[in-house]
């Protein structure tokens, strides 16, 4: 009896412990399928939706860019690519050797893709609409198509290093890849059912569409950006230089108005332009500054009280600082001698500027500097800006704050120029500056407006209206005469910069010519920088260069603007008698012209003048350009032949003068400028030879 007791305590034990295990697998099996009902329900229905289902994205349209009055900058166009489902291909050696010859595809390459085990992959990405035509026509099975943007800029070269361009998929320069985010928009999809054996099961296709990019609004006008890369071709084609670059700012905004670097590329063709050419230089790198800096001490010296135009300085032509001599740009002539402060600028005297750096002293002078907004970014909303590089305050001893205070020995972006002129020109103040001033959704909703941000203010409206009226000075009876408008009241300054190399000398002849300034002083809507970097033909001063490039620009700007000019209507141009240059230097006729505000154009390479055209005694406008020919003209060996001058540049009128006076004959191809001339500069030609000269438009290809 007892046994069976104990047997059935046993029995009794062993089934609540079975059925414990059985409830507790009961309850997590309970638990599990909740799980899955209601927690992984959402993930599983996914991947067996994506067993089900294969899916060709469907890219999303990039965002338009537009200038700030609306015209079309960069847009995007539809495009077919093709792709190919491998499951669906029956016979991949025949297809791929069909789509070889229209897709210019190497056969193997096109084999290697579409056999891949994937549900789809690009064969092709963004054909033209003739060889999307000919794969429908070859109606392959396994092959199919779907919907690509391209990006299209219809104005070309035109503003193409400020836009940049985009790869692929994304931007790969300038405001393309800055804004990426913005514009790139959100990818949809095609998704279609599969069979077991991943072939599609027709007529049950969806799209899911893409969402479109935002649009940007930019700052730039193209209108003022046209009459500025219009000039700077002119320019190239007029002095051979290493480059040319221009930047144009609102000075009360700081909005930029237009911005171009030569030799550009067009970015619908990218690569098949140099790199270099991508990037706009005006605000990527530096450059040492030259005259143009002098403002900035200028300034300085003027908001501390240590100005004093009446007061008389002597330049001797050159200073020893730190047993370094260091020469003003009169130097040849012996200096400009005795003078005032305000002749000392309006004759941009380098002893005078490293006077009035000496009084500033290292601490004031490098504040100004800073305050300026030289030695770092401005915040301007592009990829690459410079810094530049200023020497640190206890750094800077007797030699350095002498080159400093005139520009030299500094490097700084023509952008760190243009934003502390544009501060000079509106009041004091240093705005940052920017490129999108609107972005906005696809539907036309602005989502994000810019406004002008001032960063600080650096000298009073006193010394800003003060410099204003020297600067004006300067244009009108100073060095920078060349870029006077009639009836306009113009302010700048010119700069010339002998250029450093890589090991930080400087190179014998090569320079940067540089030319910035505002208009009109009296309500200052655009200040403009330009700069000609390395000229190999035409005279190495700014204010030969520089200064008439900046006229010209600035002249159709203020007529666009629909500025109208604040002179007396119906005032007589002033006139300037020409002086004589026979038997002069280059350089010594260039400054002489330079005091007159005349321009000299060169006919020939090097040597003495020996004839000039007006002649001298002649009363002509300003400005007027005066063609001096050279005596490495002429063949000393053989009376009746001469070498063949360098007519690039010229326009038909020069060219028909120069040619004519040399004893030549022009056979006139095309109208505007020489582009080209059929018989080599430097050719030994005899008298009377007719001489084939190709013009051309300075903006065609």
């Amino acid at each position: 009896m007892a046994r069976d007791t104990v047997s059935n305590i046993h029995i009794r034990r062993r089934l609540l412990l079975l059925f414990i295990i059985t409830a507790i697998l009961m309850l997590a099996l309970v638990i599990r399928l909740g799980w899955i009902q209601f927690v992984m329900a959402e993930e599983l229905q996914q991947k067996a939706w994506e067993q089900w289902n294969k899916s060709i994205p469907a890219r999303s349209s990039r965002g338009n860019i537009y200038d700030r009055k609306g015209r079309l900058l960069a847009g995007s166009v539809t495009v077919d690519t093709i792709v190919a489902i491998p499951p669906q291909i029956e016979d991949a050696y025949f297809t791929a050797k069909a789509l070889a010859p229209v897709l210019e595809m190497d056969e193997e390459r096109i084999l290697e893709l579409i056999t891949q085990k994937r549900a789809a992959v690009y064969v092709k990405r963004k054909i033209d609409e003739e060889k999307a035509r000919e794969v429908r026509l070859l109606n392959l099975p396994g092959i199919t198509f779907t919907q690509e943007t391209k990006r299209f800029y219809p104005n070309e070269s035109l503003l193409s290093q400020v836009i940049g361009f985009v790869g692929m998929d994304q931007g790969w320069a300038g405001l393309e890849i800055f804004y990426e985010e913005e514009l790139r928009g959100r990818d949809g999809n095609i998704v279609f059912p599969t069979d077991n054996r991943g072939r599609e099961i027709p007529g049950i296709r969806r799209y899911i569409p893409p969402r479109e990019g935002m649009d940007l609004i930019l700052t730039i006008d193209e209108t003022i950006q046209f009459i500025v890369e219009r000039e700077l071709s002119k320019a190239m084609m007029e002095y051979s230089p290493v480059r040319v670059m221009a930047l144009a700012v609102h000075p009360k905004t700081g909005e930029i108005l237009a911005a171009a670097s030569k030799p550009d590329f067009n970015p619908n063709n990218y690569n098949d332009y140099d790199k270099d050419t991508w990037r706009i230089f005006p605000i990527t790198d530096t450059f040492e500054p030259g005259s143009t800096f002098k403002l900035v001490t200028l300034s300085a010296a003027i908001e501390e009280n240590l100005y004093r135009e009446e007061e008389g300085f002597f330049c001797s032509g050159a200073v020893t600082i730190a047993g370094h001599t260091i020469r003003c740009w009169t130097s040849d002539r012996g200096g400009h001698g005795s003078i005032d402060f305000l002749e000392a600028v309006l004759g941009s005297c380098n002893p005078a500027f490293m006077a009035l750096g000496e009084r500033l002293g290292p601490e004031k002078l490098f504040n100004y500097i800073k305050a300026f907004g030289y030695g770092v970014r401005s915040g301007l909303d592009y990829p690459g800006e410079g810094a530049g590089l200023i020497f640190r305050t206890e750094d800077v001893g007797p030699l350095e704050l002498a080159t400093t205070s005139f520009g030299q020995g500094i490097s700084v972006t023509p952008l760190q120029q243009v934003m502390a002129v544009s501060a000079i020109a509106n009041g004091g103040y240093l705005l940052q500056p920017y490129l999108v001033k609107e972005i906005r959704e696809p539907e036309g909703e602005a989502i994000q407006k810019r406004a002008p941000k001032i960063i600080r203010q650096v000298i009073s409206g006193k010394t800003s209206q003060r410099v204003s009226l020297i600067m004006e000075q300067v244009v009108e009876v100073g060095s920078g005469s060349n870029a006077f408008i009639e009836g306009y009241r113009i302010a700048g300054k010119t700069g010339t910069a002998q250029k450093v190399g890589p090991g930080g000398a400087y190179l014998g002849g090569e320079y940067i010519l540089s030319f910035i300034g505002f208009a009109p002083i009296e309500d200052p809507q655009v200040v403009l920088y330009i700069a000609v970097d390395g000229a190999k033909r035409g005279p190495q001063w700014g204010s030969q260069v520089s200064a008439p490039l900046f006229r010209n620009i600035m002249l159709d700007v203020l007529s666009y603007l629909e500025i109208s000019p604040s002179g007396l209507s119906g005032e007589e141009i002033r006139q300037v008698t020409v002086p004589e240059l026979k038997g002069l230097t280059i350089d010594e006729a260039a400054a002489l012209l330079d005091t007159q505000g005349l321009l000299i154009k060169l006919i020939g390479r090097e040597g003495i003048i020996v004839e000039q055209t007006p002649k001298a005694g002649v009363s002509v406008p300003i400005q007027t350009g005066i063609l001096v020919y050279l005596d490495d003209l002429w063949d000393d060996e053989e009376d009746g032949y001469l070498l063949m001058p360098d007519l690039l540049g010229m326009t038909i009128k020069e060219t028909g003068e120069v040619l004519g006076l040399l004893g030549l004959k022009m056979e006139p191809l095309g109208s505007g400028i020489v582009a080209s001339q059929e018989i080599p500069a430097g050719t030994r030609i005899q008298k009377g030879t007719i001489v084939k000269v190709h013009f051309a438009s300075p903006l065609e290809e």
